[in-house]
């Protein structure tokens, strides 16, 4: 079997209501999207995770560029090789962002061809899945005007309740105070409720200003605090673990098995993050897996993609061991981003949906989704 060739989907869709995080305002939904096809008649489905803000042309032409012209030809079944290949060979310009992004989206569909050419799931050729459901957490809490607007946020906490989410994860990095104003209300909102909370600046403050906010928020008995300096600050985050009581989060702008070897090795984080839409795809998440668990770190994937990247990280997350073995070991949890998002809902015949508080990893082959091709017409940039 050999790759014939990549076909490069880029993806927009402007927001009704843009939506602000903490590094500036979103106003449309993007994606980058690849289907490697082969000579058999078997493709696969990968994505490049559109980090930020980033415009989604940059990572297609990474692709088209650089990444194609080492791929096709080959056998799509030797991942690893193809992985290391484009690795080293974008060495000189690449190893972080939008390069590793574009590595990601053709390793993610190599996963894809491999399940369905032996008519398995990811997650078996990965091993095999220690879980079959996972615990969905709704992450939200965007701004709409700025400041100002802890009621309505705290009105958000107890929709996310009603329709099934007992983990929530805040944005925060809007002003120290704003937050603490944000997470008081939300607190108050939720009282009584079996509701856990994990917050997210998305890298917004310095060192003094992530410790005053994290000291400020040391009584909400928090599942982690995600991004709370910059990720290149690894000191920083050093200096929130041995300062702060909750578990600190972080990676999903690191990227490869370097990019965590140094995170891993200073004992910077409790909880690694990788996104498989920008770390280097699912070959990479197997590599930072594997550092994690020597250094009994948990892995919790980011996800913020489409439903593309939501189908690879259920896949990854099904065969994700536990960092530190118990009988009621902490498990991973999946992101559920309730925000707009046409790319999920429309795009697959089957988008995920929460049952009994739960998401059911498919066991279908490959990636298990099946992409509509209409709604990749319709939303072609």
């Amino acid at each position: 079997m050999k790759i014939t060739d990549i076909q490069i989907h880029v993806l927009k869709s402007p927001l009704a209501e843009p939506f602000a995080f903490s590094q500036g305002w979103v106003r449309q939904r993007s994606a980058t999207l690849v289907e490697v096809t082969t000579d058999e008649g078997i493709s696969g489905w990968g994505e490049a995770f559109a980090q930020g803000l980033e415009p989604p042309e940059i990572a297609a032409t990474v692709i088209d560029k650089a990444l194609r012209p080492l791929v096709v030809g080959a056998n799509p079944l030797d991942s690893e090789v193809l992985w290391h290949r484009m690795y080293h060979l974008t060495r000189d310009y690449g190893r972080k962002g939008s390069v590793v992004a574009g590595i990601s989206a053709i390793d993610m569909a190599l996963w894809d061809i491999a399940g369905k050419f032996h008519g398995l799931p990811v997650y078996q050729l990965l091993g095999g899945a220690f879980r079959t459901q996972v615990q969905p957490y709704a992450t939200g809490f965007y701004r709409i005007r700025g400041q100002g607007e802890a009621s309505r946020l705290a009105e958000e906490a107890l929709r996310h309740y009603e329709a099934g989410f007992t983990l929530m994860k805040v944005k925060l990095g809007y002003g120290v105070d704003d937050d603490i104003a944000v997470m008081q209300a939300i607190g108050r909102a939720i009282q009584g409720k079996p509701i856990g909370l994990m917050i997210d600046t998305n890298h917004g403050y310095g060192r003094a200003e992530a410790l005053r906010l994290g000291r400020a928020l040391a009584d909400y008995n928090l599942r982690w605090y995600e991004e709370p300096v910059a990720p290149e600050d690894i000191q920083g985050y050093v200096e929130m673990r041995a300062k702060l009581s909750m578990p600190i989060a972080g990676g999903e702008n690191e990227h490869s098995m370097y990019g965590f070897r140094e995170l891993l090795a200073a004992g910077a984080i409790d909880i690694a993050q990788p996104d498989l839409g920008s770390c280097g795809g699912i070959s990479a998440g197997r590599h930072i897996a594997a550092l994690a668990q020597a250094h009994g770190v948990l892995v919790n994937p980011h996800v913020w993609g489409s439903a593309i990247a939501q189908a690879a990280s259920l896949q990854f997350i099904a065969a994700l061991p536990v960092a530190h073995h118990s009988l009621f070991a902490q498990q991973p949890v999946l992101e559920y981003d309730r925000s707009s998002h046409p790319f999920r809902e429309q795009l697959v015949a089957e988008p995920l949906r929460l049952q009994d508080g739960r998401v059911e990893i498919p066991a279908r082959p490959g990636l298990g989704v099946e992409v509509n091709r209409d709604v990749l017409k319709k939303y072609r940039a």
